[in-house]
């Protein structure tokens, strides 16, 4: 039977997001109910609200989920009722191209869930991400479903279901940092602040922090960082090359995702670095650069889907990582907050105030 729950809704393109009655329909073959026990606040949610994204509203927003299932599609297998869940946007398909070839972590065809979520009124919601989490109760897909240990906070693991994962996985999974390899993180807010705790875990000698808030430079000591620049204080170019013996870091992280900052990270990184985007820009930004420096600088540029995460193998090692106290996660949680908190909860975020703003029901 079909069931009644309140969430957040973003009804058009840069109003005050809203909590309303949503109605879950009964999952189907491949589908799971769960009971959102935390939801994180993200900045893609609000890239929603303002139509970054796409224009389908209206949006049910929250994706950085943990859970509990509450019930279950006739042909699910992975979960059972009673499970708990950490919610990934990413559920591989097996099917396409990249699944096929053996790269799941690029899958092209997520399984999300077919039957829609509605408004009270049976309007249609577009789920953020495919999962929709600022609510009491969500449907997803069976792929979505993460099992995780029991004894992690949820409000802690749920943030494993984006930005953690995403900047985590740009340092270990998409860079690769290596052993030794001087690092650069670009923005250091929860993104960048997993991708400095990332590089320090996979054996980065030197990890520097860049941001234009001292505060934030504090906190990302905190995850690991050896050093920090203020990006208001000169030349973010010059600060790196001094600080590595003239050279430029092996590897630069751009947490941003803003013209300005791709070519400080192009022009930071080594001879034959690498850089990784991992920042999301929004759609009109433009990058003019010589191309000759493209050619003439070599090594890698690359794009940091989700972390190029596998979600069925890195949630449970940065669970487990954060259960023997190698990894910090629950050091993001900034505040927790009710369900009807996000919008104010979104203007902390811009305010810099926050690493997140973690909504528990």
């Amino acid at each position: 039977m079909a069931q009644q729950v309140r969430g957040v809704v973003a009804r058009s393109k840069g109003a005050p997001v809203t909590v309303e009655t949503i109605v879950i329909p009964d999952p189907g073959p491949h589908e799971v109910v769960v009971e959102v026990e935390t939801c994180g606040v993200c900045h893609t949610d609000l890239h929603y609200r303002e139509g970054g994204i796409n224009d389908d509203f209206p949006f049910l927003l929250g994706h950085e989920a943990a859970g509990r299932v509450e019930t279950v599609g006739s042909a699910v297998t992975k979960v059972t009722p009673g499970d708990r869940v950490v919610l990934a946007w990413r559920a591989p398909c097996g099917e396409c191209r990249a699944c096929e070839r053996g790269r799941p972590h690029l899958c092209f065809d997520s399984r999300h869930q077919g039957s829609p979520m509605t408004l009270e009124d049976g309007t249609p919601l577009t789920p953020a991400l495919g999962l929709g989490a600022f609510a009491e109760k969500t449907l997803v897909g069976e792929g979505a479903c993460i099992k995780v240990d029991e004894r992690a906070d949820p409000a802690a693991a749920g943030l494993l279901g984006c930005g953690v994962m995403a900047g985590w996985g740009a340092a270990v999974n998409t860079a690769p940092v290596q052993k030794g390899d001087t690092v650069a993180v670009l923005g250091c807010g929860g993104v960048g602040d997993a991708a400095i705790a990332g590089a320090v875990y996979a054996g980065a000698r030197q990890v520097i922090a860049v941001d234009l808030d001292d505060r934030k430079l504090e906190w990302a000591k905190g995850f690991g960082a050896t050093h920090t620049v203020n990006a208001g204080s000169g030349d973010v170019v010059q600060a790196l090359r001094e600080l590595t013996g003239g050279f430029g870091p092996d590897v630069v992280i751009d947490a941003v995702g803003r013209p300005e900052t791709y070519q400080q990270a192009f022009e930071a990184r080594d001879l034959a670095g690498t850089v990784v985007l991992v920042g999301v820009p929004t759609p009109q930004m433009r990058l003019e650069m010589p191309l000759i420096e493209f050619f003439g600088h070599g090594g890698a540029l690359k794009s940091s889907w989700y972390g190029d995460c596998l979600p069925t193998r890195d949630f449970p090692l940065l669970i487990e990582l954060f259960l023997q106290g190698r990894f910090a996660l629950d050091a993001f949680v900034s505040e927790r907050i009710a369900l009807d908190e996000v919008e104010e909860a979104f203007h902390r975020m811009e305010r810099g105030e926050v690493l997140r703003s973690v909504v528990v029901l």
